[in-house]
């Protein structure tokens, strides 16, 4: 099922009208779809390599209008679903020391999720459940959404279609590894000094 997933949404790629089909699952992808729009993004800049910013804005913008759907289910459903289960299984205190350090570390979190294959819908269900400052979440999401998508269309506008067995293949792999050289740099900053 979700390889026909996967082809449906490549299909759509094509289409006359892909741009609003990319927004359309840059947007569903950081709340709730598993397909993320990656899977458009890379033929549409390679069909068309003069338009790699603009494709690269729509996806941004729209994963991150998704994370504020995501946000808000966290947010909204959280004391309707959430807490009468960690109440039901004595997990509230729990939960609110875990808020409390998600909450320390959110920016982090946020971001780290955002440019590696983690599922950013996780995260973005999770800060609005933990009550992570919006205006935080906001930056981080854009930050990191930005990153990925813009990287993304840069490599395919340079390198075009060589580049793109290698993102596919090993993106996940590259964003990881950037991420922990990131955070070893501060981490380095902060304590090594």
């Amino acid at each position: 099922m979700l390889r026909r997933l996967y082809d449906w949404v490549m299909a759509l790629s094509a289409h006359p009208r892909a741009a609003w089909a990319l927004a359309a699952v840059a947007f569903v992808e950081s709340s709730i779809f598993p397909i993320p729009p990656h899977a458009m993004l890379v033929p549409m800049v390679l069909a068309q390599r003069g338009k790699a910013w603009v494709y690269a804005a729509i996806t941004t913008v729209s994963s991150v209008l998704g994370g504020i759907l995501g946000y808000a289910i966290g947010f909204f459903l959280f004391e309707v679903a959430g807490q009468p289960i960690l109440d039901f299984y004595g997990k509230a205190d729990a939960f609110a020391q875990f808020a409390e350090r998600y909450n320390e570390w959110g920016a982090w979190i946020v971001f780290m999720a955002g440019v590696t294959p983690f599922p950013y819908k996780v995260i973005t269900i999770a800060s609005g459940a933990t009550q992570l400052n919006f205006i935080v979440f906001m930056i981080a999401s854009m930050a990191a959404r930005g990153l990925v998508f813009f990287v993304i269309s840069a490599l395919l506008y340079w390198f075009g279609p060589p580049i793109r067995e290698f993102i596919e293949r090993r993106l996940g792999l590259v964003t990881v590894l950037f991420t922990v050289l990131l955070f070893g740099g501060f981490f380095a900053i902060k304590y090594l000094r």
